[in-house]
C-alpha cells in the first residue's frame, strides 16, 4: 500500500503479479508455469516476479518460462517494490539471486491472507541438512531477530485485528541462538501481550520441542494445545539414513510428556513413505507406530528425488507406485486419527474463532485443539469467537453443534 499498490483477485485484472514459489512440494516446474499461465491469462501485460525457495534454485529454468519479467532469490525478495520498478519496461527476464550463504539479515513480517489468522514469521533458514531437503540451500542457514523486534511485528499484527497468531518458520525451535535467546523466553514475551486471543506453533523438530515448552503451552494464558512434530518415519534404521536428530523413542516421549500434560490437545504428525531404502519392514514400523501413538492427523508426503541431496547417493530405490501405495494406507489412518480426535469433543462447549471461508451457507473455524467446526454463516461474521456446544461429526470431515454465545471483535 505504502509503495503505491493495491491488493487484488487474480481474476481482477492484477498490473503485478508476484508468484511465491516452493521447493518441497512435487512439481514445483509445473506449477509455476501454471501460475505464470494464470496471471498472463487474467492480465496479457502483467508484469510477473517469481520469488521463493524454487527461484532461488533455479533461476534460470524460471526465467525461460515465457511471461516472467523478473526472478528474485531469498536475498533480493524484500526489494520486490524496487525490481517492479527498475525492470517494469524490460523485454528480456532478469535474474537476481546471489549466493544463499551471503544471506544471515532476518526481519520478522507477519500475513494475514484471506484467513482472520495470521501467520508471524519468527525465524528462517535452517542448519540441519536432512538427505532428502532442499531448505538449507534455498533459505540459507538459520537465523531470527531478537525477541524486542519480533514482538514489535506481532504488536503490529494485533493492531490490525488479529486474534490468532500462528507463530512459523522453517525451523522455529532455533529461534534466537545468535542472540542468546530461546523460542520458549519469546513465547513467555507474547503471552503477555494485550489485545490477541491466541497464539500457536507451528511445525517443531521433536529434538528441539521439551518438557518446559510443552510445560508453558500448558499453563499459558493464551497458547492453544496443538503441536505439530515432523515424524518422517518411524523406523530408526531410516532416520538416521535421513539424517535426522532424533530416533524414534524421544520422538514417543515427546508425545507422552504432551498427552500427560494436555490430554486432548492436537498432535499433528508429518510422515515421508517410500524414502531409499523403506523395505516393507522399516514402513511396517511405521505404520504400527502411528496406529499405536495417540496422535489427531498425519501430513503424509510421498518420498520424490531433489537435485543436490543426499539421498540420491543412497541405493535400494522404493518403486513409485508402491510409494503412493504407502502414502494412501497413511492418509486413509489418518482420518480415522482424525475422527478419534474429534470424538472426544461431542457434547463438550469449545470456543470457536470463525475465519472468512464459508460454504453452502456455513461458516468455518477452529477451536483450540485444531478441531474445524462450522456455524450457519448468517448469524456470525468472520473474526467472531462463538461458543459452540458440538454434537456431530460431518462427513465432510467437520463438527457442527449450536451456537450459545458471539463474542465481537474484542480481545479476550
Amino acid at each position: 500500500m505504502e509503495a503505491g499498490y493495491a491488493r487484488v483477485q487474480l481474476d481482477e485484472s492484477p498490473d503485478v503479479v508476484v508468484i511465491n514459489t516452493c521447493s518441497v512440494t512435487d512439481h514445483a516446474d509445473s506449477k509455476c508455469r501454471n501460475a505464470v499461465r494464470r496471471a498472463l491469462a487474467s492480465n496479457p501485460n502483467a508484469f510477473v516476479a517469481v520469488v521463493g525457495c524454487y527461484a532461488q534454485l533455479k533461476p534460470q529454468e524460471i526465467a525461460s518460462i515465457p511471461g516472467v519479467q523478473v526472478v528474485l532469490g531469498a536475498g533480493e525478495k524484500f526489494n520486490l517494490v524496487q525490481h517492479i520498478r527498475a525492470h517494469q519496461k524490460e523485454i528480456e527476464p532478469t535474474i537476481h539471486v546471489g549466493e544463499i550463504k551471503e544471506v544471515r539479515d532476518f526481519v520478522p513480517g507477519f500475513s494475514s491472507g484471506d484467513r482472520t489468522r495470521t501467520f508471524l514469521k519468527v525465524q528462517d533458514g535452517c542448519d540441519y541438512f536432512c538427505a532428502f531437503c532442499t531448505i538449507p540451500l534455498a533459505r540459507g542457514r538459520s537465523r531470527s531477530a531478537t525477541i524486542e523486534a519480533t514482538l514489535k511485528q506481532a504488536q503490529h499484527a494485533i493492531e490490525k485485528g488479529a486474534r490468532e497468531i500462528v507463530l512459523t518458520g522453517v525451523n522455529i525451535g532455533d529461534f534466537g541462538k545468535a542472540h542468546g535467546e530461546k523460542l520458549i523466553d519469546l513465547c513467555k514475551a507474547l503471552d503477555h501481550l494485550e489485545g490477541v486471543d491466541r497464539f500457536r506453533i507451528s511445525s517443531i523438530e521433536p529434538n528441539l520441542l521439551d518438557d518446559d515448552l510443552i510445560d508453558f503451552v500448558a499453563s499459558s494464558r493464551r497458547f492453544m494445545p496443538h503441536f505439530h512434530i515432523p515424524l518422517q518415519s518411524g523406523s530408526d534404521k531410516i532416520l538416521a539414513a535421513m539424517r535426522r536428530r532424533y530416533r524414534v523413542e524421544r520422538y514417543a516421549s515427546r508425545i507422552d510428556h504432551i498427552r500427560n500434560r494436555l490430554p486432548s490437545a492436537s498432535i499433528g504428525v508429518d510422515v515421508i513413505t517410500g524414502f531409499p531404502g523403506e523395505d516393507d519392514e522399516a514402513f511396517e514400523e511405521t505404520l504400527q507406530r502411528l496406529v499405536e501413538w495417540p496422535v489427531s492427523y498425519f501430513h503424509v508426503f510421498t518420498y520424490s528425488e531433489r537435485a543436490n541431496t543426499t539421498a540420491l547417493r543412497i541405493g535400494d530405490v522404493v518403486p513409485v507406485q508402491e510409494r503412493q501405495q504407502r502414502t494412501q494406507k497413511l492418509r486413509a489412518l489418518s482420518l480415522k486419527k482424525q475422527r478419534a480426535h474429534y470424538e472426544q469433543f461431542i457434547k463438550a462447549d469449545r470456543q470457536v474463532l470463525l475465519e472468512n471461508a464459508t460454504d453452502e451457507g456455513m461458516r468455518f473455524g477452529f477451536t483450540p485443539e485444531y478441531v474445524r467446526v462450522a456455524v450457519p454463516a448468517g448469524q456470525v461474521e468472520a473474526n467472531d469467537m462463538v461458543s459452540v456446544h458440538l454434537e456431530n461429526i460431518h462427513a465432510s470431515g467437520h463438527m457442527t453443534g449450536k451456537l450459545s454465545q458471539i463474542q465481537s471483535r474484542t480481545s479476550a
